[in-house]
């Protein structure tokens, strides 16, 4: 099998407008959630009134024209491809080998709705042509095809919340598959919007806390209350070993497996025992060739509601068995709110930059930590990881529908 490394990393995050910024905040815990600077709340009656929104808007880097014919998540994700391209070292590629691999769980939600406002105050004459090319859930990954030339496949896998982490899945394929040696790969959603938050808030998911937004998402706390919406994108360059080593590029860490399942149990609600969440784990450290005793960090979905949170921890426990004492547990999302379907892709930068760095980030908000958590969570500073030999790390990524995604990431 060809071995599978990454070469760069972008994103655009509550946190930060690139990798640097997103990770110092992040090892710093700081909280990238606060109130909306708009009347959304008052207006339409939104029981919620903040989110984790991007500190450096698109229109703050993108031209005008760039901004004006792409919705928001595909903006999103251009800036992240642009920087880990750059990051990369803008490797000279046959485009006949190179693929792209960029989801969103929603798509383009911004054009779709404004598209209608539109229609019923103006009327069909004035919506825009570039309406449905703008809208379709592939567009993200059209852009970044068309700005880098990806000819060797452009994919976007949708799973809801598990869409970043599918996505890198599917480079991984596309690259072992000898299809591509280099595969642009993430997620991205830019969904902070009246209609989905509205939407959220009356399945009851998201928290309410609009007295302390910084302080709502509290995943594996005893107080929690729901998960904080977020936007922006998580985006890596993978590479086969070989290609990556013959241009002599740096190398943050290797993808060694994956473990992909599906619930068939509830379109929304995780399985209650968690047994599709265990297997993806399972088969993911299968096929990368390890065993519990090889894992020394874990970023968890986690996304701070009162059932799924436990039913991911009971089942890392059960995967990790004795062994999970010494493995340390993040849960970035405490930070970044829910990014969707970027959720998966910027866990996996936190994840590699963890294992290259040696030091896994904080979790915060965690005031009394749920007495059924038996794993080790890293709560308000970061902790070293071991400083030498060769490590490895989980990343998971569930999804509305019962959509289960576990990545392997090993240090380079």
């Amino acid at each position: 099998m060809t071995d599978v490394v990454i070469t760069g990393l972008g994103a655009t995050t509550p946190l930060g407008g690139d990798v640097p910024t997103t990770w110092e905040n992040a090892l710093a815990g700081r909280s990238g959630v606060r109130t909306f600077d708009n009347d959304w709340a008052e207006k339409y009656d939104i029981p919620v009134n903040f989110a984790g929104q991007l500190v450096v808007q698109p229109s703050e880097v993108l031209t005008r024209p760039e901004t004006k014919r792409m919705d928001p998540s595909a903006q999103m994700a251009i800036v992240a491809a642009r920087e880990a391209w750059a990051d990369a070292g803008s490797p000279d590629v046959d485009s006949d080998r190179l693929g792209a691999a960029v989801s969103s769980g929603i798509g383009g939600v911004w054009t779709l709705l404004n598209g209608w406002d539109t229609m019923k105050e103006k009327g069909a004459k004035r919506v825009l042509p570039m309406t449905v090319p703008m809208l379709m859930p592939n567009s993200p990954v059209a852009y970044v095809s068309l700005e880098f030339g990806a000819r060797a496949g452009a994919h976007a896998p949708v799973s809801a919340c598990a869409s970043g982490a599918e996505a890198i899945a599917a480079g991984f394929e596309m690259i072992q598959s000898g299809r591509a040696d280099i595969v642009i790969a993430g997620g991205t959603e830019a969904a902070i919007h009246p209609l989905p938050i509205s939407a959220f808030a009356a399945m009851a998911a998201l928290s309410k806390r609009n007295d302390d937004p910084a302080s709502a998402s509290r995943p594996y706390d005893t107080s929690r209350d729901g998960f904080v919406l977020g936007e922006g994108s998580g985006i890596v360059v993978l590479e086969s070993a070989e290609h990556a080593a013959a241009r002599g590029a740096k190398v943050y860490g290797r993808l060694l497996g994956l473990g992909m399942t599906a619930d068939a149990n509830h379109i929304a609600a995780p399985e209650p025992n968690g047994a599709g969440q265990t297997r993806a784990m399972e088969l993911g450290l299968e096929r990368a060739g390890l065993t519990a005793a090889d894992i020394a960090h874990v970023n968890a979905h986690a996304t701070s509601t009162p059932v799924g949170d436990m039913i991911e921890a009971r089942g890392i426990r059960g995967v990790l068995g004795s062994h999970a004492d010494q493995v340390l547990l993040s849960a970035t999302k405490s930070m970044t709110g829910h990014l969707l379907g970027g959720a998966g892709a910027l866990e996996s930068v936190f994840t590699l930059l963890a294992l290259h760095n040696r030091v896994a980030p904080p979790t915060i908000n965690v005031t009394d930590p749920d007495p059924e958590l038996e794993v080790d969570l890293v709560r308000d500073t970061p902790r070293d990881l071991p400083a030498e030999g060769q490590l490895a790390a989980i990343n998971n990524s569930f999804g509305f529908g019962g959509h289960n995604v576990a990545l392997v990431f090993g240090t380079a």
